[in-house]
């Protein structure tokens, strides 16, 4: 009831614009960040209030059991990427974007660090394999009830960034591939505010009915990991193939960034992703549910894309569209000018 009551406020705050959102973005992830960091800090220079466990830092060495869980540690560094669809809306963009993504990656690599330091010092490593809650463990077993409390607000911020960050970027993702006419029509239309309330409501509905629906309850929510770990880290490579193939074919383009090191970053990025997607899970029939139900995910998706594609945009498949259409897609005119060419050419092939 709690967390669909606060859907729902997030969904009011990210219908009334963009700025209302950075306003609540910037103070859950301050607050985030900054408590996380601080506790992080206490835990791993022994300095809080409860009692040091004495315990090894490190409960395996075994490559195996190591591997097996970079996957789950690679669900902390995703989402950073999402300033990319209100970039427009940010001051310099072209600078603070790259700087941005590069910051958060090491922020929360640093503040991760210090937190499992302090779990080390803190929590015995079997109470907290058994807790449903870990985060609330530490934060009891670090300074008793005031840890526990603190825990709890920075478990709301969590909740609350994760979300409204995800309806929002999710909701101008949508208008953005509308504008180009990979989605429907609909996802383009915006209030009053600016705010492209199709992409918000259909987006925080899903995310409704998952919770109402007990999807998001605690034995599944591991798994439910993993498989958007999969998901995403195919879309990572197709990111970084897309960097190569772009910088082999059009070399001069306009771009508002360029990745340093020629094709090194983009390949690590690959082999990284493809290792920790056949590493995803020790479990071999964990690991093939994953495989299967991002199977399914992706078979549907590219089912949707030949449709769309060849009969609705009535374009070849795998053909690269012209660099001078690419930009004026960026112009509001144009679908309107399309659909006034082909209003007045029928049956005609649209003008590239």
């Amino acid at each position: 009831v709690f967390c669909i009551a606060l859907l729902v406020i997030l969904i009011i705050v990210n219908l009334n614009g963009i700025d209302m959102f950075a306003k609540i973005q910037d103070v859950v992830a301050y607050g985030l960040v900054l408590s996380l960091v601080i506790m992080g800090f206490i835990g791993a220079f022994e300095i809080g209030t409860g009692q040091v466990v004495d315990q090894p830092a490190a409960l395996s060495t075994n490559p195996v059991d190591v591997f097996s869980l970079v996957g789950l540690a690679f669900f902390l560094f995703l989402g950073s990427e999402y300033i990319i669809p209100v970039a427009k809306s940010t001051k310099n963009a072209r600078k603070n974007i790259p700087l941005g993504l590069v910051l958060s990656l090491v922020i929360v690599c640093a503040m991760q660090i210090m937190m499992v330091f302090g779990m080390s010092n803190y929590t015995p490593w079997a109470e907290l394999a058994a807790s449903n809650a870990p985060h609330l463990l530490y934060g009891a077993s670090l300074l008793g009830p005031v840890g526990t409390y603190w825990m709890v607000i920075v478990s709301c911020f969590a909740v609350i960034s994760t979300v409204n960050t995800v309806i929002s970027s999710l909701s101008y993702i949508c208008a953005g591939m509308s504008k180009i006419g990979l989605l429907p029509e609909v996802f383009l239309k915006k209030n009053k505010k600016g705010a492209p309330y199709v992409g918000i409501l259909m987006i925080g509905g899903f995310m409704i009915v998952v919770n109402a629906t007990g999807l998001s309850s605690s034995d599944q929510l591991s798994f439910m990991i993993l498989v958007g770990c999969v998901f995403w880290m195919v879309a990572y490579v197709v990111s970084n193939l897309n960097v190569l193939i772009l910088r082999k074919r059009l070399p001069r383009a306009p771009r508002t960034y360029k990745v340093p090191g020629g094709p090194i970053i983009p390949i690590i990025g690959i082999v990284g992703n493809i290792f920790m997607i056949a590493n995803i899970s020790g479990d071999p029939a964990t690991k093939m549910a994953i495989y299967a139900i991002d199977g399914v995910i992706f078979v549907l998706i590219a089912i949707y894309a030949v449709f769309w594609v060849r009969v609705k945009m009535k374009r070849a498949l795998f053909k690269p569209v012209p660099l001078h259409e690419v930009m004026a897609m960026e112009n509001d005119l144009y679908i309107p000018a399309h659909k006034e060419w082909a209003k007045n050419h029928p049956g005609e092939k649209p003008a590239q």
